[in-house]
């Protein structure tokens, strides 16, 4: 019999302990989206070009020797970055590809080029 008791509070404390990790679990941050990440992509002149995606909404990248930095946010199927060049990033998700367009001004310069989430 005291054994049985044993396993019963045994028992007891195991379940308490995974319902914590659930709700610990629950309460952590998280964006949500699948956009966080590296993607290799190519800027509207067509050279090559990186941007990066934090998790804390902040984002970087290069082209043509330049660094970036900026700002993003989850718009259902695409990711709107805002960088501090008045320039505005679209990278958009279809199916398991990505697309890139780029805005200056709110106008959209070039066409949609091929992006790839390489991280």
């Amino acid at each position: 019999m005291h054994l049985n008791r044993i396993a019963q509070k045994a028992a007891a404390a195991l379940g308490a302990a995974l319902l914590a990790i659930v709700l610990v679990g629950c309460d952590a941050p998280s964006t949500g989206t699948g956009f966080v990440g590296k993607y290799k992509t190519s800027d509207t002149t067509g050279n090559p070009m990186e941007i990066s995606l934090m998790d804390n909404g902040s984002a970087s990248g290069s082209r043509e020797g330049a660094a970036l930095t900026g700002s993003w946010k989850d718009e259902g199927d695409s990711a709107v970055i805002t960088w501090s060049t008045d320039w505005t990033t679209k990278l958009t998700k279809d199916g398991d590809k990505y697309s890139k367009t780029a805005f200056k001004g709110g106008t959209m310069e070039g066409d949609a080029v091929a992006a790839e989430k390489v991280e």
